[in-house]
């Protein structure tokens, strides 16, 4: 059920684009403005920094730790049954939050539930936008993946507002109901390509069916129902590849051998299969992380979402606890880097693909920038300044929409989808420790300038260890045969630098 080329570019690909826009910036609206929420859960639960800052930190992290999972729910399950339940879970985990009685409850309610929701939204609108646009899939994922700054921008001072009118229990609530439309985006996203869990289904079925029919259909139609394979057999297979078809071929040995006393065999020999696809995608994983410049990659990207994300839940506290305003502004700090970080992703989108920038010193450069106004956040003492370093550290912040370029030009565009995972996972973990960490130099020291200093050394030290490990010299001791070259037309290049 390949997707035909008439489809694509165009037509009811722009109302997926416009849906998946809309499903993330409902999703994502709240988690990504919550430090409008922090100050207020510090009021009401009496709770110290580094135990509320987990809530923000799991929200964040959780869904990028959890991606191999939300993604492999969106290969079985399709975008929409995936979005729906997506829904379910953001709305029932913010109309919980409403009534926690505790931090720790929080932490499940918003920090799991809410952050595991985001996660499945992410992998969904990604998976149906590739699936309509071809030539414009980069036009169109870069429209889909400004929704979460869209939406931060618009959700930090809505929540402003309606804690101001129905506290922070109404607040929630409404919140809540509204992350319902979720559902209503999930109609538009009517699917190209039957997902593998109908595709089991429909084998099933047929196979019943035969079976009461008393006849056994050839083996090649069964192959084809099961999951449409390439015909071409002397083309090897991907490790991905291998994956999905170990288990359509499941089903046709399986009803092959029924009946006879081969089955036993005939399942060991599936199951073998199986482990020698998942040996080998393992391995795969092992020969990637042998990539100095993917270490270095990750191990930066790890130090700056362990420094950079903090001020994202720490601003307005800051802001507040050095008296620098009462209360938070119509206009909150949240907001202003929000609408820095959708200008940043755009700006270093366009600004990676012209030839004779280097990604990754760009990438580094934005590090850089980044940890410098870090250490700058604990000696300014007006509004106006951390309004400009907000607007700065949103603007480097946005260097997350040139991450899936540089590993497709450090791993190739064959090994994207696991390379990328890796990179998620190191990011999500850094997101995860960043806030409670910072939150715990505040607990020791009853102020955020050791944390802020913290932050950005680390931030400062993964652009030193990219820039280091990156440099052509280490490219002298390789020859340049070892690794064919991958030669990336205009389409891959913007998928590459949006997703």
């Amino acid at each position: 059920m390949a997707p035909s080329t008439e489809v694509l570019d165009g037509g009811w690909g722009w109302a997926i684009v416009v849906a998946s826009f809309m499903a993330q910036l409902l999703a994502y609206g709240s988690p990504q403005s919550v430090g409008v929420l922090y100050p207020e859960w510090l009021h009401a639960f009496q709770e110290g920094k580094s135990m509320t800052a987990w809530v923000g930190s799991l929200v964040a992290g959780v869904g990028l730790i959890a991606s191999p999972v939300c993604s492999a729910c969106v290969d079985n399950f399709g975008a929409r049954p995936v979005t729906i339940f997506s829904g379910v879970m953001v709305a029932g985990g913010l109309i919980l939050s409403a009534f926690a009685p505790n931090v720790q409850f929080l932490i499940f309610s918003y920090g799991i539930v809410v952050g595991l929701g985001c996660g499945l939204v992410y992998a969904a609108t990604l998976t149906i936008t590739c699936q309509y646009f071809d030539k414009r899939r980069g036009l169109a994922l870069g429209i889909v993946t400004t929704g979460t700054s869209v939406g931060a921008f618009i959700y930090a001072s809505a929540q402003n507002e309606l804690i101001m009118l129905y506290g922070l229990d109404g607040c929630l609530l409404i919140i809540g109901a509204v992350a319902l439309n979720l559902m209503a985006c999930a109609g538009f996203m009517r699917p190209l390509n039957m997902p593998g869990y109908y595709l089991k289904q429909k084998a099933a079925l047929e196979r019943n069916t035969e079976e009461q029919l008393f006849e056994k259909p050839p083996m090649d139609d069964l192959k084809i129902t099961a999951c449409s394979t390439s015909t071409n057999t002397e083309k090897p297979l991907t490790v991905k590849e291998l994956l999905i078809t170990v288990d359509a071929k499941d089903l046709a040995v399986q009803t092959e051998k029924k009946g006879s006393f081969l089955t036993g065999l005939a399942i060991m020999k599936v199951i073998k299969k199986k482990q020698q696809a998942y040996f080998k995608y393992m391995h795969s994983m092992y020969e990637i992380l042998q990539d100095q410049a993917m270490v270095a990659f990750c191990i930066a990207v790890f130090l700056f979402s362990l420094g950079a994300f903090p001020p994202v839940l720490f601003i307005e506290d800051v802001a507040q606890s050095e008296g620098l305003i009462e209360e938070v502004s119509v206009i909150p700090l949240v907001s202003i880097g929000a609408i820095a970080t959708c200008v940043g992703k755009l700006v270093l989108g366009m600004l990676v693909d012209i030839k004779w920038i280097n990604g990754i010193y760009l990438y580094a450069f934005t590090m850089f920038a980044g940890g410098v106004v870090l250490l700058l956040i604990p000696i300014t003492k007006t509004y106006m300044g951390l309004q400009i370093l907000s607007v700065i550290l949103g603007f480097c912040s946005g260097n997350w929409s040139i991450t899936s370029y540089i590993t497709t030009k450090i791993v190739g565009l064959d090994r994207l989808t696991q390379a990328h995972g890796i990179l998620m996972f190191f990011g999500g973990f850094g997101i995860m420790l960043g806030p409670p960490v910072v939150g715990c130099f505040f607990d020791w020291t009853q102020s955020y300038d050791l944390a802020f200093y913290f932050s950005g050394v680390c931030v400062e030290l993964g652009a030193f260890i990219l820039f280091l490990l990156t440099l052509p010299c280490w490219n002298k001791k390789h020859s340049e045969n070892d690794r064919p070259d991958v030669h990336y037309t205009s389409n891959c290049d913007k998928v590459a630098s949006v997703a």
